[in-house]
């Protein structure tokens, strides 16, 4: 009989959950006591620490992050008529909040090593339209704080930074959510620190900005029933917040837990660089807090494609994942920006050869070289069977 194979999750929240269980049950069943679920005190302290935790003053919690961008983007004075410079490979959330804001986006191109925004092809995108940079920090890592602020102030541009996947991450001295006007994070479940359901929060050290947002964020209302702006629903709620309460305080040990994976990863894939496995390069050092482990089966140097990979590693209960298959400005439902296959080929080319590899808080080392050894057995056994043909 053929044995079943251990199966190695992309993602376990469970196990980051257990050892916190009665904490969380605890904090939802004092909210379901009081009775705000809207609007009410676990928000109000979660608001507060966090931003606290990003070192600035203010937080406003809203319904995602898709909504943090969009809101956020609107709180800060960008809107119809201003462009706004954002990379082509981040997930599509960033480019629809930039739309939902009013903005023309204006896509440039990434780094080949790390994947995070070209800035000097920002700087050649800008024109006397363009408003706002919006820094995607990608993958856990923060985009240069020196190079955007050096961008920024020298074109007068307004930096909004895209967190969503860079809870506490470090670069330069400066911190994730700090560098620019205002940052949007996302609370999805499977982030850092997530949330049990969507979530979402602008941090920022602006007061009117978090003012506008407060309005915005409820129905662009500054006290009921009284609107003075054009806005929406999209609160944080007050359960989802006492939950992410809870959890804050363990984001520093989950992180510098994904950093030690992180450390396995690197120094178990390194003899597998010539084979054309190669992880993307982390220039933060310690700071990186790697929402996802990203390597790219390079097409010029990998005798395996990645899909086939993938296939294999599946097959041995390895889960994996690819962040992103198609870059936004060839997403068929952006058509009309008038963007085409070639423009921007770093990205597409990327799109082409990463994959993610299983990367949460509690993957133990023998997991991690179960996950290195199969690649190399895949990689070993294609080259054999290129030999014996």
């Amino acid at each position: 009989m053929r044995s079943v194979p251990n199966i190695i999750p992309f993602v376990d929240l469970t196990a980051q959950h257990q050892p916190i269980a009665a904490q969380i049950e605890q904090a939802i069943q004092t909210v379901l006591r009081r009775g705000d679920y809207v609007l009410g005190q676990a928000l109000t302290e979660f608001e507060q620490a966090f931003a606290a935790a990003c070192g600035v003053q203010h937080g406003v919690g809203v319904a995602c992050g898709t909504d943090a961008i969009a809101l956020g983007l609107q709180a800060c004075g960008v809107g119809s008529g201003d462009e706004v410079i954002l990379p082509a490979n981040t997930f599509v959330a960033t480019l629809i909040g930039v739309l939902r804001s009013g903005a023309t986006p204006v896509f440039v191109d990434c780094d080949p090593k790390t994947a995070l925004i070209d800035l000097v092809a920002a700087e050649k995108a800008i024109t006397p339209k363009t408003r706002a940079i919006v820094p995607v920090h990608l993958y856990g890592q923060m985009v240069s704080p020196t190079q955007l602020l050096d961008l920024a102030n020298t074109y007068d541009l307004l930096i909004f930074e895209d967190a969503a996947q860079a809870h506490m991450a470090e670069r330069e001295g400066y911190r994730a959510g700090s560098i620019g006007v205002a940052a949007a994070f996302s609370f999805y479940p499977s982030k850092n620190l997530g949330a049990m359901g969507d979530g979402g929060m602008v941090v920022t050290k602006d007061e009117s900005v978090a003012q506008m947002l407060r309005s915005l964020r409820n129905y662009g209302a500054p006290r009921k029933y009284f609107h003075t702006d054009y806005g929406t629903n999209s609160r944080l709620d007050t359960i989802q917040a006492a939950v992410l309460n809870v959890k804050l305080p363990y984001l520093g040990e989950w992180n510098r837990d994904r950093r030690r994976i992180a450390d396995k990863y690197n120094t178990l894939l390194r003899p597998l660089h010539s084979q054309g496995i190669l992880p993307i390069h982390n220039q933060s050092g310690a700071g990186h807090v790697y929402h996802l482990y990203i390597v790219r089966a390079l097409k010029s140097g990998c005798v395996v494609d990645r899909e086939a990979l993938q296939e294999q590693l599946n097959s041995q209960g390895i889960q994996t994942g690819i962040h992103y298959p198609l870059p936004c400005h060839l997403q068929p439902a952006f058509a009309n920006l008038g963007y085409r296959s070639g423009d921007f080929p770093i990205a597409e080319a990327l799109c082409q050869e990463i994959f993610s590899l299983p990367m949460y808080p509690g993957l133990t080392d023998s997991q991690i070289t179960q996950v290195v050894g199969t690649i190399e057995s895949v990689l070993a056994h294609q080259d054999s069977r290129k030999i014996s043909a």
